[in-house]
């Protein structure tokens, strides 16, 4: 897979992509986390004296243009970090971003709008997919892909896109990739893995994966309640995917063929009804055993106990992998035990991953510093079908 430093740029006129899509409330970024991960390869473009034209995708638009989704924020944003002027076309391959691109200098960046306001970004059909790649490549001399967010995307701007310039991977996806392989190549042993988040059905393929590869694995958030209910136990009115159940029995049991030590909550912070996390009003929750929640209650947070546990699993690694929070984070209440991990991982010499998606955001969110982490990933998905074995269609592209 070629760099950028492979790439001759002066003077041309470099297609990015990069992952944009960043938490918007109205025109306010949350969270510009991606926006600063794409930074150092777009300013290192324009600083060969090329001109730089950044595409992204930002929400789930139905192929056509909807404000709610518009990059104009991101734009701004990104100048800022730039500390340059950015400009901003406000269609895809229209008018405006003809024009845009015809009047950028060396040096100079501009921003297309979303790549998702065009059916053909994200369609099945190959032939209409290739027109939008197309109509995007007529833009370019070169292609670089930093998206890593969504490299397992067979999308226009991901997948087709390359085929059709000279191409080579920005310095983003480079360590992405570079981090990846040592969770997954020569992996520093003991390896452990923390998995959160809502649906055990999310992780089922790693699970699978890993039960290979992993010495233990930690189970929170939503999902180990669907473990906690294989194993027999009451789990009240938690989160639960019965049709997982046969599925996680057989990885409890193969894990323990295989000697992977599985690490559930031994208590749970639960409470009669999901928290209001709007006005963030107290929620009052109650302690109880993970194997025995109340009928009428709902578990949404790792217990003390289990905390002090994951601490205690995580202390002696020498590489840890963690996506999924283990609770309603946003919420004061039941952001204790996603703020535990995050501290263990802080605490241990391992080598720490932290698998991008609300992870990397409890990170920030949590007030984390993101630079004491061995490496927080801008793509939580593409993380996890990496970590599956998949060949992710944006990465396959980029190689010769």
């Amino acid at each position: 897979m070629k760099t950028i430093d492979d790439l001759d740029v002066a003077g041309r006129r470099v297609f990015v992509r990069a992952d944009l899509n960043v938490p918007l409330a109205g025109d306010e970024i949350t969270d510009d986390g991606r926006i600063r991960a794409a930074v150092p390869t777009i300013a290192k473009l324009a600083e060969r004296g090329a001109k730089v034209i950044v595409a992204s995708h930002l929400g789930r638009p139905k192929g056509a243009p909807d404000p709610q989704f518009s990059l104009r924020p991101v734009a701004a944003r990104l100048g800022e970090l730039l500390g340059k002027d950015v400009a901003f076309a406000t269609d895809t391959v229209g008018d405006s971003a003809k024009a845009t691109v015809a009047a950028l200098a060396d040096g100079e960046v501009t921003l297309l709008e979303n790549l998702r306001f065009n059916a053909g970004e994200t369609a099945k059909d190959d032939a209409e997919r290739g027109a939008f790649a197309d109509a995007l490549a007529a833009f370019a001399d070169a292609y670089v892909g930093d998206g890593f967010g969504a490299v397992h995307r067979k999308h226009a701007s991901v997948y087709d896109l390359p085929a059709r310039l000279p191409h080579a991977a920005g310095g983003l996806i480079a360590t992405e990739v570079g981090v990846l392989k040592k969770l997954t190549e020569d992996v520093a042993r003991p390896y452990a893995v923390v998995l959160g988040g809502a649906k055990v059905s999310d992780k089922l393929g790693v699970i699978d994966h890993l039960l290979g590869k992993a010495d233990r694995l930690l189970i929170g958030g939503g999902m180990a309640y669907t473990f906690l209910a294989a194993q027999g136990h009451e789990v009240g009115k938690s989160l639960l995917q019965e049709d997982q159940i046969p599925a996680v029995k057989e990885y409890l049991a193969r894990a323990e063929k295989q000697g992977v030590e599985f690490v559930l909550p031994v208590d749970v912070l639960a409470a009669p009804e999901f928290p209001d996390l709007k006005t963030k009003a107290p929620a009052h929750p109650v302690v109880v055993p993970a194997d025995a929640i109340p009928a009428d209650l709902e578990g949404l947070d790792i217990g003390p106990r289990t905390r002090e546990l994951f601490a205690a699993k995580l202390a002696d690694a020498a590489t840890v992998f963690w996506n999924g929070p283990m609770g309603v984070f946003e919420h004061p209440d039941y952001a204790d035990g996603t703020r535990a991990v995050a501290q263990a991982l802080l605490d241990s010499p391992a080598f720490t991953v932290v698998g991008g998606g609300d992870s990397a955001a409890a990170v920030r969110i949590l007030g984390f510093d993101e630079n004491a982490f061995g490496h927080i990933s801008t793509g939580g998905g593409a993380s996890l079908e990496y970590l599956e074995g998949k060949t992710l269609p944006g990465l396959a592209a980029l190689e010769d």
